[in-house]
């Protein structure tokens, strides 16, 4: 059995609990409640603290911060957690913090995840699996990612935003409310431009569903309907197509009210 390599330099709490083949690069600091699992790499001048569990394969590299404790003034110490999927990517200066007590508890990143340089996430956010932050997107408190979610660099999203699976944002984009799946947005404050057709390409997306998206969409954004009715009728299609049940799920559980 391969055991853990760790840097000379490198400060481990004999308490951290490390999988095989992890490697602690120079100058990294785990701390006591630290679980890293098997095959993954931490580089040079990362911290890794707090009740953080990490899955297998991840890479993490120099400057990052992960799991640290909550920028929320009401966080009195409760031990909070940081859960991290399987095969993610993060990148420098990356900022993971802990969840709080006034939510689950916890802050969760899926798998298949590539998180560029300067990325931050607050605690109690909620990220699927194969998104990409792009360089510096920055989550605030309480938001949630949904899978294959693409948010360009400069991206801000606001405390309780949820961004729907498959969408899209621009550079520079500021999310102050919902955004839907399969929508690109741009702007400040950001503004709906459309299906992400190509990425729905890429992703093996049939004609005929991205069609129904799109008539969806018009639906939402142009046809004068209000959003109760636009979902109704987005519920009732979905019943020959699948794709559609995601977008009319999402309508009917936001709260803060979606990108317009």
């Amino acid at each position: 059995m391969s055991r853990a390599s760790i840097h000379p330099t490198a400060i481990v709490d004999p308490q951290a609990r490390l999988g095989k083949n992890v490697s602690i690069g120079a100058y990294s600091i785990v701390g006591e409640y630290v679980e890293i699992g098997d095959d993954t790499w931490v580089g040079p001048h990362v911290v890794i603290n707090g009740h953080t569990r990490i899955g297998r394969g991840n890479r993490f590299f120099q400057f990052s911060s992960i799991g640290e404790m909550p920028q929320d003034k009401k966080y009195a110490g409760e031990p909070t957690r940081l859960e991290i999927g399987d095969h993610n990517t993060i990148r420098e200066f990356c900022t993971f913090n802990c969840g709080t007590a006034q939510d689950t508890g916890v802050t969760r990143v899926g798998s298949d995840n590539w998180i560029m340089a300067y990325v931050h996430l607050a605690h109690d956010c909620q990220v699927g699996n194969k998104a990409i932050f792009a360089n510096n997107a920055q989550l605030a408190g309480h938001v949630h990612v949904g899978d294959f979610a693409i948010l360009g660099g400069f991206t801000v999203v606001h405390q309780f935003v949820r961004i729907g699976a498959h969408s899209l944002t621009a550079m520079g984009s500021i999310l102050l409310q919902d955004l839907p799946p399969y929508v690109t947005a741009a702007g400040n404050t950001a503004k709906p431009f459309g299906i992400n057709s190509e990425g729905l390409k890429r992703r093996g997306f049939s004609a005929d569903a991205i069609a129904s998206l799109k008539r969806a969409y018009k639906l939402i954004y142009r046809s004068g309907a209000t959003l109760d009715e636009a979902r109704s009728m987005i519920a009732e299609e979905a019943e020959t197509q699948p794709a559609l049940s995601l977008l009319a799920d999402f309508l009917a559980g936001s709260g803060r009210g979606i990108v317009r």
